[in-house]
């Protein structure tokens, strides 16, 4: 599982996801892209699972690169609890996901195992996802 070997501070505030992603929204290690079409946290779980639909399909040919880290924690008190008492501990970290930003690149393979294993891995994720080419990628960022 994805986490921070170290943070400044353990617990964070929830923030807000709005616009567009300006960071990573371009394909830039691979050949092929997974890109967001919606904003929402991606769990460590979550992400690991995709990454294992997709080594899984491809059987160890080609790269993958992960272009997402869960650096943020989301805190939860423990059940039947009354309110107050501070805020509770760190449950799981998340990545914040906008729209545009691509998750996950590969290379090395064919275009038809490429969009294969990139739809398995988007059916493990909680957003909306499309395909990406590197070209792609590029003039749909541009345009927008």
């Amino acid at each position: 599982m994805l986490m921070p070997k170290r943070v400044k501070r353990r617990r964070q505030f929830r923030g807000r996801m709005k616009g567009a992603a300006h960071k990573g929204n371009r394909v830039a290690y691979g050949e092929w892209g997974l890109m967001s079409e919606e904003c929402s946290w991606i769990t460590s779980n979550q992400i690991e699972a995709a990454r294992v639909a997709m080594t899984r399909f491809v059987k160890r040919g080609g790269k993958v690169w992960v272009n997402i880290f869960p650096h943020k924690p989301v805190t939860k008190k423990p059940a039947e609890t009354r309110m107050g008492s501070g805020k509770g501990s760190p449950e799981y970290w998340v990545a914040v996901v906008k729209p545009g930003r691509v998750m996950f690149e590969m290379a090395g393979i064919s275009e038809e195992q490429a969009r294969e294993a990139l739809r398995l891995a988007s059916h493990k994720l909680p957003v909306k996802c499309k395909i990406v080419k590197k070209e792609e990628a590029v003039n749909a960022n541009e345009s927008k």
